[in-house]
């Protein structure tokens, strides 16, 4: 399979007749826990302008809510400090690599001050900037005395009704500050919360000079469509592809480059001489990634159109995207807030032999029905057979009586030790269970607290992003 990361041979011309701007970015991060060592492969190999590193979901910054509350000095995602390490000896030869990442997380300024001794440590100069004001957890109450209900964005619920229960609240901030930190000459730009497309915008809004006004709206919606293809790492490039197979080589797969001219067409690639596939389907599929109306893609920086947008394969593992519309801009900012609601825990079994998927439903029935007879009764419970169909329910059906199954039984509730008893249950159906159950082996299932989420809209004028260069 031939694979490639070439540029194309004839570059475009603007219109006074010299060779157009373009900047190169390429994203080795799709959330925490993504390959270790695909920064450093994609910054050695990408001939990269700027290297993004997408560290944060919803849940990511509850948990790194909780990691601060214990230590004031933690709270970012610890994966970058280890992979800014592996990186300094590839900065150090490339001096015009500059790096952008949101794994500030909770924290941003401690993560770059950590950040900025490993890279003193190693002999790498850069300037170091960190982005903050999206921690709006302790204005929480100022802002609702102003008039900032933070009402649910899909119920209409007042904030007022989970108060009490929250642990973080951070609003999506825009590109602006990005752009503004590598204005001030930031080498390495760290961020708390902000869009995930963000992280791509602010660089070539600074590099190609766009402003954030009406003018440039088609160029920042062509920013967004760039930074929202890469911002999910490999699923780009052959990751959850439909057709992926052996001869994709996952196991060698490239991360996404976006390479950009300055008014606004790019093309999306991988490193030469890697696996996985950049093609019209491995696009388009990630074009469509959580998105609701694709004629709408909120963010803080545009709305971007994405029924506008054309792609075209402009070689091998090159995928041309032009086109890109804006669709108006927001005043409002949206604001992730996440709440403790009870725990949950959920264990497995193997059912294995004759009418496994029937045993393994009714063994899960056994084990509410015996709680219950122990003066147990929960929020929500959940009994599936897994390779039988309950996975995707109504979706993929089993076409015969598969040989085994394995049985996961699920509960949440607000009472901690009732969700603790649940977790006793599992171990006896050893041998008091219907035949062919094991898989027991691990002990008890681990109760965990549940997060919930809270999504909002918050006006523009009441959040103050801040840059620092440390």
């Amino acid at each position: 399979m031939e694979r490639t990361g070439r540029r194309d041979k004839m570059p475009p011309f603007n219109l006074s007749g010299g060779a157009m701007k373009r900047v190169r970015i390429g994203n080795g991060c799709g959330f925490w826990g993504d390959n270790r060592d695909a920064p450093a492969r994609l910054a050695g190999a990408g001939n990269l302008d700027y290297l993004t590193l997408e560290y944060l979901a919803e849940l990511t910054m509850s948990i790194l809510a909780q990691i601060k509350a214990k230590d004031a000095t933690a709270g970012y995602a610890t994966d970058f400090i280890d992979a800014l390490g592996v990186l300094a000896p590839i900065l150090k030869a490339q001096p015009g690599l500059k790096v952008v990442t949101n794994a500030g997380g909770m924290n941003p300024k401690a993560c770059g001050a950590r950040a900025k001794d490993v890279l003193a440590a190693a002999g790498v100069e850069r300037r170091v900037a960190v982005v903050s004001g999206d921690d709006l957890l302790p204005r929480l109450d100022e802002l609702a005395a102003a008039g900032h209900a933070l009402n649910h964005l899909d119920t209409g619920a007042p904030l007022a009704a989970i108060r009490d229960k929250v642990v973080s609240a951070n609003a999506y901030l825009g590109a602006r500050p990005i752009a503004d930190a590598l204005k001030l000459g930031a080498g390495v730009v760290i961020t708390g919360r902000v869009a995930d497309a963000s992280l791509t915008v602010g660089p070539v809004a600074h590099e190609f000079g766009w402003g954030f006004g009406e003018t440039d709206l088609d160029r920042l919606a062509a920013g967004t469509v760039a930074g929202h293809l890469i911002e999910c790492g490999a699923q780009a490039t052959g990751g959850l592809w439909i057709n992926a197979d052996d001869s994709t080589h996952l196991e060698t797969v490239g991360y996404p480059i976006a390479e950009m001219t300055e008014d606004g067409a790019f093309t999306i690639t991988k490193p030469a001489n890697t696996g996985g596939a950049v093609n019209i389907e491995t696009v388009s599929e990630q074009l469509l990634y959580e998105v609701g109306d694709p004629a709408r893609y909120y963010t803080p920086d545009v709305t971007a159109d994405f029924t506008t947008v054309k792609l075209a394969q402009a070689g091998p593992d090159v995928v041309s995207v032009s086109n890109c519309k804006a669709n108006g801009v927001t005043d409002t900012y949206k604001v992730s807030i996440a709440y403790r609601d009870g725990f949950i825990s959920a264990g497995t079994l193997v059912i294995a032999g004759p009418r496994a998927a029937e045993k393994a439903r009714r063994s899960g029935a056994i084990i509410l029905e015996k709680l219950k007879q122990a003066g147990f009764t929960y929020q929500d419970t959940r009994v599936e057979a897994l390779g039988a169909g309950d996975c995707v329910p109504g979706v993929v059906t089993a076409t015969h009586d598969p040989p085994e199954v394995v049985l996961r039984v699920a509960v949440r509730d607000p009472r901690k030790a009732a969700v603790e008893r649940f977790t006793k249950e599992f171990a006896p159906l050893v041998t008091s269970g219907f035949p062919g159950t094991t898989g027991y082996t691990t002990g008890r299932p681990p109760v965990r607290e549940v997060f919930a989420y809270w999504p909002a809209l918050i006006a523009k004028a009441a959040v103050s992003p801040a840059v620092e260069v440390l």
